[in-house]
């Protein structure tokens, strides 16, 4: 009867000491995604995501088994210049009513040092692609009553590869760069 009491006490601990991934919530107070393109060749327009939503799985374990997905109201660009967001709403740039979101979904993931190697699918504008990209960061820390996660990361991407009006290519580049600096919270 011990032997099965002993046995019953271990194996109801198991699955809290084998726990190696954790689940953090993306945390829109303390992380941006922007972009910023090419305009004339001659500057940069810059701008941002306002409503941004998503989860990072870790496996510190095992990097393979961790996640990553984001998911970005496309309706909340912000360029600090209203009647330009508008227009970016429009059907010939984002197109925010038959493309409301900007989503990425990873299919890979691996450790590398300071982060970690992110492969998925990028789905803009009604296209999607496979991207790969490095997450630099991910130290926990504890703070604010929940443990937080941190990274950052920028990749481009060329708006000819997901059915932008080539039209509208000429006066701002068709290369763009998408900065990201996330932070994530758990409990």
């Amino acid at each position: 009867m011990r032997r099965a009491l002993a046995l019953a006490l271990v194996l109801a601990a198991a699955p809290l000491s084998l726990r190696a991934a954790d689940e953090y919530a993306y945390d829109g107070v303390h992380s941006s995604v922007g972009f910023k393109a090419r305009f004339l060749d001659i500057s940069w327009i810059q701008g941002r995501f306002n409503d941004v939503s998503g989860t990072f799985v870790l496996d510190r374990q095992d990097p393979s088994k961790s996640s990553f997905t984001l998911s970005i109201k496309v309706d909340s660009v912000d360029t600090a210049n209203a009647a330009r967001d508008e227009h970016l709403r429009q059907p010939d740039y984002f197109d925010t009513k038959q493309f409301p979101t900007i989503d990425f979904r990873s299919t890979k993931v691996k450790g590398v040092p300071g982060g970690y190697e992110v492969s998925g699918d990028f789905t803009m504008h009604g296209v999607t692609k496979p991207v790969t990209f490095t997450m630099l960061g991910g130290k926990e820390i504890e703070a604010m009553g929940k443990k937080r996660v941190g990274f950052a990361a920028e990749l481009k991407l060329k708006r000819s590869d997901y059915g932008f009006d080539p039209g509208q290519i000429g006066a701002i580049g068709d290369e763009a760069m998408i900065i990201i600096d996330c932070a994530g919270a758990r409990d």
